[in-house]
C-alpha cells in the first residue's frame, strides 16, 4: 500500500512538474510576443500574427469598432500622440476589447468593473463627438489640428458641462492616451524612440 502511495504522489508531482512547465513556456511566449507588439489577427479566415501597424496596413477586418467609431479613435490618438494612427492604434484597441476581459491589456480593465469594455469606448467616443458638436458645430474628425488640440485641453482634467455622457472626459481622455501610448512606445522599437533601455525578463527573438 505504502509502495502503492509513493507511485501516486510520484505521478502527480511528475504531472504538477509538466504543467508548471507548460505554463512557463507560455509565459515566454507571451512576453516575447508582446515585446514584439505581435496580436492574433483573422484575415481570409486564416489567424495572422501581425503588429497593429501591420493590421492596419492590411485593412484587417476590425471586430467590435465600428467604421466611425474607428475614425473619431483614430482622430483623437492622433491629436494625442501624432503617429498614433500609422502605429495601428484602432486595430490595437479593436483587438483588445474584442478579447476575453482577463486578457484585455487596455487600461480600461482596471477602472470598469462590468464588461464588454467596448461600452467604455463607445460612450465615451460618442461622447467626444456630441461635445465637439456642441461646442464648434461640427464632429471631432472634422475639426482643423488646432481645435482638435484646444478641445482636448478642456476634457484633460474638468468634466465640461455639455460633455454629455459618462463616462467622465477625464477618465476617458487617460485611458485612450494611455492605449495611444502603449501601441506606439510599449514595445522595442518603441523603448529605442524614447532613448530608453529595454530590459525584459525574457528578449524576444527579433524586432519589428
Amino acid at each position: 500500500m505504502r509502495l502503492l502511495n509513493r507511485k501516486t504522489q510520484d505521478q502527480r508531482d511528475r504531472r504538477r512538474g509538466l504543467e508548471d512547465k507548460a505554463i512557463a513556456q507560455d509565459r515566454r511566449s507571451f512576453l516575447k510576443l508582446s515585446g514584439l507588439g505581435l496580436l492574433t489577427y483573422s484575415l481570409g479566415g486564416a489567424s495572422l500574427l501581425m503588429t497593429p501597424a501591420q493590421a492596419r496596413a492590411k485593412e484587417v477586418p476590425l471586430t467590435v469598432l465600428t467604421p466611425d467609431e474607428a475614425r473619431t479613435l483614430e482622430a483623437f490618438g492622433e491629436t494625442l500622440h501624432p503617429g498614433a494612427s500609422e502605429a495601428g492604434l484602432v486595430h490595437f484597441v479593436d483587438h483588445q476589447l474584442s478579447l476575453d476581459p482577463d486578457d484585455c491589456m487596455s487600461l480600461v480593465k482596471y477602472f470598469v468593473n462590468d464588461p464588454p469594455f467596448v461600452n467604455f469606448y463607445r460612450a465615451g467616443l460618442k461622447s467626444l463627438q456630441d461635445y465637439s458638436e456642441a461646442k464648434y458645430a461640427v464632429s471631432f474628425v472634422a475639426l482643423k489640428d488646432a481645435d482638435r488640440i484646444e478641445l482636448v485641453k478642456t476634457i484633460v482634467r474638468d468634466n465640461p458641462k455639455d460633455w454629455p455622457f459618462p463616462p467622465p472626459a477625464p477618465l476617458f481622455y487617460m485611458v485612450v492616451r494611455n492605449d495611444t501610448t502603449d501601441v506606439l512606445y510599449g514595445t522595442i522599437d518603441g523603448f529605442r524612440r524614447l532613448g530608453v533601455p529595454y530590459m525584459p525578463h525574457i528578449v524576444p527573438p527579433e524586432s519589428w
